[in-house]
């Protein structure tokens, strides 16, 4: 196979051809690095080259094999880094400019994880000012553009991440999620994701200078982007290994329990206060009727407290952020920024003293809610955005703008305010006035079940594929 096909491959795929031989850990990340080069001066998703080390890895890999010494699951496999998690001698930036030579020390627990399994980095991916946008731009690197065109926001906050995954830039895009930003880009570009629930994956920044806020502790949690869900199953086992200096990790493995296609899945189509496009319903019927044909039980059922889940997880939320993040908005970020949390804090408003306290206490309530309602229904399958995705720049457009960008995004946020797991997937390719665009739709798993919303993921993708050869034939 020559070089110029590898990155086609999912990582699943790769890593099985290293592992028999049939390709080296070198050509898989000099196709994955050519290909980067190709595309990503008119994508900038890729903000920091890291060529010439993988490369260096690459060969070291390759050594290791030819001894006969044992390789890990993600053996040679490229993957990217968002620029918002510690990676040793790079800048942790968060797109912000003040941060361009914040030099990491040591890497975060996720980066170390990958690497361990024999991952190989790439590039550094971008990220929105303080990853705070369902958009990805900011002044120290500039805008991320989405391969299906410039139509379609790539999504944030971990939109390099999910831009250049899709655009065959790495087999996974390492990216985290606060209150939707592993799934919003997978939804932008047709990607596949899993946000972790509460302590699956290790998390903390060894250059932090302040432990984060107690929501932003409970709702932020780090994943990965990729083409195919088989490649969330492959990586996920190595991603949910213990590092010491997340105190709170939960230290269970990945599969609890055998495969089950057999399960009861809850399903509903609406949005509470959005109204959902034609082609959403039509998303979320085909991943439906693909479950009934895999076997699952779907069965239409309203969720539990969805609209007060979300809407007062966020503006708690938006309540830490206001107190802690708000001083550093005002003295590093740009205008643009600035008022977009204005208008988070106009839409969301920002609870107080002992109203933030209350608010954060009823964290328990809406998450038994869900517990109760997953206990009965271990699956659900929702919307994810009630319309297809937005433009670009769609958040600086005033209320209407943020209401569309961020406030129709109730079934991605209220997920991370209880702390339960979602998948994130593509079931259709809507040919809309202004161009081709994925539908993505959301499934909802219990508590530290990621492999059931995995193997569900898996089963749809068998029956309605992936979005590659269509974004790539697009492509060229």
């Amino acid at each position: 196979m020559g070089n110029q096909k590898i990155w086609r491959l999912n990582a699943s795929e790769q890593a099985a051809a290293i592992a028999k031989g049939d390709i080296t850990a070198t050509e898989a990340v000099q196709s994955s690095i050519d290909r980067m080069h190709s595309v990503n001066g008119a994508l900038n998703a890729v903000v920091m080259d890291l060529s010439q080390q993988a490369l260096e890895r690459a060969e070291a890999l390759d050594a290791i094999r030819e001894k006969g010494e044992t390789i890990g699951p993600l053996h040679g496999v490229p993957v990217t880094i968002k620029i918002n998690v510690d990676q040793k001698g790079w800048a942790t930036t968060n797109g912000i400019t003040a941060l361009k030579d914040f030099i990491a020390h040591s890497d975060a627990p996720v980066v170390k994880n990958l690497q361990d399994a024999g991952a190989v980095v790439i590039g550094r991916t971008n990220t929105p000012e303080f990853s705070f946008r369902a958009d990805t731009d900011n002044p120290l690197h500039g805008r991320t553009h989405n391969p299906w065109g410039d139509h379609i926001s790539a999504g944030g906050s971990s939109g390099g991440a999910g831009a250049a995954v899709m655009a065959g830039v790495g087999a996974l895009g390492h990216g985290n999620d606060i209150g939707g930003s592993l799934r919003f880009p997978a939804a932008a570009n047709g990607a596949f994701t899993v946000k972790p629930g509460l302590g699956r994956i290790p998390a903390w920044n060894p250059s932090q200078k302040a432990e984060r806020g107690m929501l932003a502790q409970s709702m932020s949690v780090q994943g990965i982007i990729t083409r195919s869900a088989f490649d969330l199953d492959l990586a996920m086992p190595s991603l949910v290994r213990s590092d010491p200096r997340d105190p709170f990790h939960v230290p269970l493995p990945y599969r609890m329990e055998d495969k089950r296609t057999d399960l009861k899945v809850a399903y509903w189509r609406e949005t509470p206060g959005f109204e959902t496009h034609p082609d959403v319903y039509r998303a979320l019927d085909a991943a439906a009727e693909a479950l009934r044909d895999a076997g699952y039980q779907v069965e239409e059922k309203e969720p539990p407290l969805l609209e007060e889940t979300a809407r007062i997880g966020y503006a708690a939320l938006m309540g830490e952020v206001a107190e802690l993040m708000g001083p550093d908005v005002q003295a590093a970020g740009s205008e643009g920024i600035k008022g977009i949390f204005e208008e988070y804090f106009r839409q969301f408003i920002p609870p107080k003293g002992t109203d933030l306290l209350k608010a954060m206490a009823q964290r328990s309530h809406y998450a038994r809610q869900w517990s109760l309602f997953l206990h009965e229904y271990p699956l659900y399958l929702t919307p994810f955005l009630p319309q297809p995705y937005f433009r670009p720049d769609r958040d600086k457009e005033g209320a209407e703008g943020v209401r569309e960008a961020i406030g129709s995004g109730l079934w991605s946020y209220s997920m991370n305010f209880v702390g339960l797991p979602a998948g994130n997937l593509p079931t259709r390719l809507a040919n809309l006035a202004n161009g081709p665009q994925p539908i993505n739709v959301q499934i909802i798993g219990q508590r530290w079940r990621e492999d059931a919303i995995v193997d569900a993921m898996i089963e749809i993708e068998k029956r309605l594929g992936t979005m590659t050869d269509a974004l790539w034939s697009q492509m060229g």
